[in-house]
């Protein structure tokens, strides 16, 4: 990998501050960052907070509360609801007003479950994803720059009117001189979904999503990773995108995107 999103500046009391890349670029407006890095930036902060507790994270939850500037920002992470088998994390991140002050931009929470040896029931709802040649993108990929040019997006042939599926790597770091865990990784790409299960025209529709919902039901491995994923429309301007995750060991979780949908 080349490159970073984040650059790791300095403490402030309780927060940590980080300088935003052009990495973290939206496809949708270049002024604001794609969901995907803060979400791998805050469910960073939630790891380092949870250590070595024996507790592992089963659910991650980013809310996008504005639009998230591409500007140096602030990260705190703490126990929102401490327990011994099962605990709440939350981190959010902040980003600079006019006037100096700061507002929250993003939170995560982060649902820890206890360890316990349950190998000899493991069982998959779907059956592994193989990745094989790629086919092109479709046309709005071209060009963008940002987030998509920091991401490998490998397409998969699918049959018409089914769900798309993409195999994606992160192509840089998510900060600088840091290393990343495999579930930091899978962060950087999963806020994707929403583009990869689109079903709309983006030149005649918006498709925003408001947030990200992850379940895991278990850790992901390695740095590849392939989204199912296809939108449903409402006919009220709302809408849901669903996606099934798969690292090259198998099936990982599930992800829910709520979607404000707009006529251009």
């Amino acid at each position: 990998m080349t490159g970073f999103h984040y650059r790791r500046l300095s403490a402030d009391g309780e927060f940590e501050v980080f300088e935003s890349t052009d990495n973290t670029r939206s496809n949708w407006d270049p002024d604001i960052q794609h969901g995907s890095p803060p979400l791998a930036l805050l469910t960073k902060a939630i790891e380092e907070l949870a250590g070595d507790s024996g507790l592992r994270i089963g659910r991650l939850s980013l809310d996008i509360l504005g639009a998230i500037p591409v500007v140096p920002v602030r990260v705190r992470a703490w126990v929102q609801r401490p327990g011994t088998r099962i605990s709440m994390l939350a981190a959010e991140m902040l980003a600079p007003r006019p006037d100096g002050t700061h507002r929250v931009v993003a939170r995560v929470t982060a649902w820890l479950l206890a360890n316990s040896d349950t190998g000899d029931v493991t069982s998959d709802r779907y059956p592994p994803l193989v990745e094989g040649e790629a086919v092109p993108l479709p046309e709005w990929f071209k060009g963008l720059g940002g987030y998509i040019e920091a991401t490998s997006f490998r397409r998969q042939q699918t049959p018409d009117g089914e769900a798309e599926v993409y195999w994606l790597r992160p192509r840089a770091h998510l900060v600088e001189n840091e290393d990343s865990t495999p579930l930091e990784k899978l962060a950087l790409v999963i806020d994707s979904a929403n583009g990869i299960g689109s079903v709309l025209d983006y030149r005649q529709f918006v498709f925003m999503n408001t947030d990200t919902v992850v379940h895991l039901h278990r850790l992901p491995t390695g740095e590849d990773f392939a989204l199912r994923a296809r939108a449903s429309i409402g006919p009220d301007g709302i809408g849901v995108t669903t996606a099934e995750i798969f690292d090259r060991e198998g099936f990982v979780g599930t992800s829910a995107q709520t979607l404000l949908v707009q006529r251009r």
